[in-house]
């Protein structure tokens, strides 16, 4: 009896809540659905937008799939792993980040099935790599090289894909306009292609079509000093010298304590100081250079001075724009001037200028050779519109920079998902098993791409699977590629309309939805503690109790608290 009467061990601290098992699965499937049906109208041309407001009182309007799962602010531990799949897919391909989160949903909904059945959990994991696998190659093999190509149908083909892009977008209706932008900005990057390299300004008022590339750098008008409006404004290839120190009077007590004896050596020690100041800008001029950057502060005294030898300079720039137009000139940035500058570490440009944009003043560099560098200036009304526009840009620079490293393309419109699940079903016949029903559902959740593509747009969903289906099951080489025609609610061969993605793009999506899917469904127990919510509780907790080892020694021992005290620390 005193065998069976043994106490239970305890390994958690209080309060800790603890689910585990197929319920469990089942919970983290149910809350990763409810993200999913959040974003999926946003899918397609006809998606909608949302309008997400924070406490803030800021309010953004988008149909970015990574932008809404970001802005949703996601608590749960599970459907915060699509936000991580929307990101990734964002970060490395920049487009299909609405597509990735779909598709995972649609594979968890698929295996909340088999988990009602009975169904392992570890058994669908197995099931769904072997599907990704075989949909992966299935990718490859369809996909259309266009690396032999000539360059004139490679720009072709890359504008393209970023129409294609754009069309799902609030800029829909200026997709050539910005298309043709985006593949001149990434044809400036030369092989590169540095994702930085490409800067996004934004000036509203003006139209969009107002919006500009330009072939170098553009930056605001920094702070300017005394001085600054009898400088030039206009050099047909000026030298530019870039530099990283500040060119300004420092008063003493800034930087240092000087004592001296004599009143009268306060006066050399003011001189030395100007005649530093002095040195440092003969030495600039003395390089022939005609514009001066600089990342830290150039003061009214420097301005002036430059402003009376026709250069123009500016201070406190940015160091994104002091890093593009580093790339644009071929200037390499100084980090002192004391001792002489090679010329060989100015850079040029064609021309620069300034203009006014709007109602703020600009710094171009223009018509930089051997440039890889690039700016463009988005115009616009509202101050939402041109963030939304500037995300769309990014999403269409990224795939269009994806195309010309990876020159596979593949049909859009849900084309590709139609053809590798038509390819699993058939697998599918050929295992035997528990594998070939969740290699089946594997292809039925591909579908769900062209079955939200035709229910944004308001066509009959039912109607429009069967038509491509048929097409797909005849196995011609131009039925694989018949698609949703979001437009006109009907079905068309997306390669011959120019609905075109790049492979890598449902590459990456397929194989992350998959990942972030099996991560899922192997989490079988979830342990939360609700005191670790609380993260001030511990620290008000220790602050209360020293608080109290404080006051007792203050206090203690018949006021002998102070005077131990004061001996424990002499």
């Amino acid at each position: 009896m005193a065998f069976n009467q043994r106490p239970n061990i305890i390994l958690l601290k209080d309060g800790t809540d603890t689910s585990q098992g197929k319920p469990q699965i089942i919970s983290n499937i149910n809350a990763c659905c409810s993200v999913v049906d959040i974003v999926k109208s946003t899918l397609g041309p006809r998606g909608m937008d949302k309008l997400m407001h924070d406490d803030s009182g800021s309010a953004t309007v988008t149909n970015d799939g990574a932008t809404v799962m970001k802005k949703l602010n996601i608590v749960h531990p599970a459907a915060r792993i699509l936000t991580d799949i929307a990101k990734s897919q964002d970060m490395e391909v920049g487009d299909g980040t609405t597509s990735v989160v779909v598709l995972c949903g649609e594979f968890l909904k698929e295996a909340k099935g088999f988990l009602e059945e009975g169904v392992v959990s570890q058994t669908i994991i197995k099931g769904f790599r072997k599907a990704a696998e075989l949909s992966i190659q299935k990718l490859n093999d369809l996909a259309i090289d266009l690396s032999k190509k000539t360059q004139e149908e490679k720009n072709d083909m890359l504008r393209k894909c970023a129409e294609t892009t754009l069309n799902s977008k609030l800029v829909a209706d200026y997709k050539e306009f910005f298309s043709e932008m985006v593949v001149r900005a990434i044809g400036l990057l030369g092989d590169e292609l540095s994702q930085t390299a490409v800067g996004m300004k934004k000036v509203t008022g003006g139209s969009v079509l107002d919006s500009m590339l330009i072939n170098g750098v553009a930056f605001k008008k920094t702070f300017s000093y005394a001085g600054f409006e009898q400088q030039p404004k206009y050099f047909e290839k000026p030298k530019i010298l870039l530099l990283n120190l500040e060119l300004e009077l420092k008063a003493e007590r800034d930087n240092a304590e000087i004592r001296i004896a004599d009143p009268e050596k306060f006066q050399s020690i003011v001189d030395a100081e100007w005649n530093i100041i002095y040195e440092k800008l003969k030495n600039c001029c003395d390089t022939g250079a005609k514009v001066v950057l600089s990342r830290l502060a150039i003061g009214d005294l420097a301005t002036q001075y430059f402003a009376d030898r026709g250069i123009f300079c500016a201070g406190r720039v940015e160091p994104g724009d002091m890093e593009r137009t580093r790339r644009a000139t071929g200037a390499v940035i100084q980090t002192t001037v004391t001792s002489g500058i090679d010329a060989k570490c100015l850079g040029s440009c064609g021309v620069f200028e300034e203009v006014q944009i709007g109602a703020e003043r600009w710094n171009l560099f223009k018509e930089c050779e051997g440039a890889k560098a690039a700016t463009m200036i988005i115009r616009g009304g509202a101050q939402q519109f041109i963030d939304e526009a500037e995300r769309s840009i990014h999403d269409s620079i990224m795939i269009v920079k994806s195309a010309t490293k990876n020159t596979k393309i593949v049909g859009g419109g849900g084309a590709i998902e139609l053809e590798i699940s038509r390819f699993l079903k058939e697998y599918a016949r050929t295992v035997s098993g528990k594998q070939q029903r969740i290699i089946a559902a594997f292809a039925k959740a591909l579908e769900a791409i062209p079955r939200t593509l035709v229910q944004n747009s308001g066509g009959d969903a039912t109607d429009t699977l069967n038509k491509l289906r048929k097409k797909h099951a005849e196995g011609t080489v131009d039925g694989r590629w018949y698609g949703v025609d979001c437009i006109e609610n009907g079905v068309k061969d997306t390669l011959k309309a120019f609905i075109w993605e790049p492979a890598v793009v449902k590459e990456n999506a397929i194989t992350a939805a998959t990942e972030a899917c099996c991560l899922i469904l192997s989490i079988d127990e979830t342990i939360k503690n609700p005191q670790s919510e609380q993260p001030n509780k511990g620290a008000q907790k220790g602050a209360k109790g020293m608080g109290k080892q404080m006051a007792s020694a203050m206090t203690g021992g018949k006021g002998r608290g102070m005077r131990q005290l004061q001996n424990k620390f002499r």
